[in-house]
């Protein structure tokens, strides 16, 4: 089963510093990373920046199209407003069957601003204990965690993989 986590730092950089540490343990098979991108929104800037993993995972199991609408989604649909509800709705709808729900959605916009940075992972298999361990308390980043079942990333493969 595959899980998309979001690690929320407070940091800009804190993000890309995780990502590091976790291409190291992932040598060591503690972690199977099957792709990844970061999100860091320095303090000077009104919108995040936004970056796609591909020297840690290859490919992915997803592409940039998705990676892309979901950060479009998340971060740059909130300042364009009403104007696109009808939109917004069919998009929250769509990332359901992805298992990305509204509560998930919500989380994220909430909880990363400026002045933070977070680390978008979908994962195999986790040798948690061995993992935290790695971290010392102050670069641990807040948790926020969807388990994909089996039928929603067969989805997520089959509409974004990379072919």
């Amino acid at each position: 089963m595959t899980t998309l986590t979001v690690w929320k730092f407070n940091t800009p950089d804190g993000a890309s510093n995780a990502l590091a540490k976790l291409a190291e343990l992932q040598k060591q098979h503690l972690i199977e990373i099957q792709d990844a991108a970061i999100v860091s929104w320095p303090e000077d800037r009104k919108k995040p920046q936004t970056t796609q993993a591909f020297d840690l995972v290859g490919a992915g199991i997803v592409s940039g199209a998705f990676w892309g609408m979901l950060f479009g989604f998340l971060f740059f649909m909130p300042f364009i407003g009403a104007a696109v509800g009808t939109l917004a709705g069919a998009l929250s709808a769509h990332f359901n069957d992805y298992g990305i729900n509204d509560d998930f959605i919500k989380d994220i916009r909430d909880k990363i601003s400026q002045g933070t940075s977070a680390l978008f992972l979908m994962t195999g298999q986790v040798t948690l204990d061995k993992v935290e361990e790695a971290f010392s308390p102050d670069e641990r980043g807040e948790l926020i965690q969807s388990n994909l079942t089996t039928e929603q990333e067969a989805k997520l493969r089959a509409d974004f993989g990379e072919e």
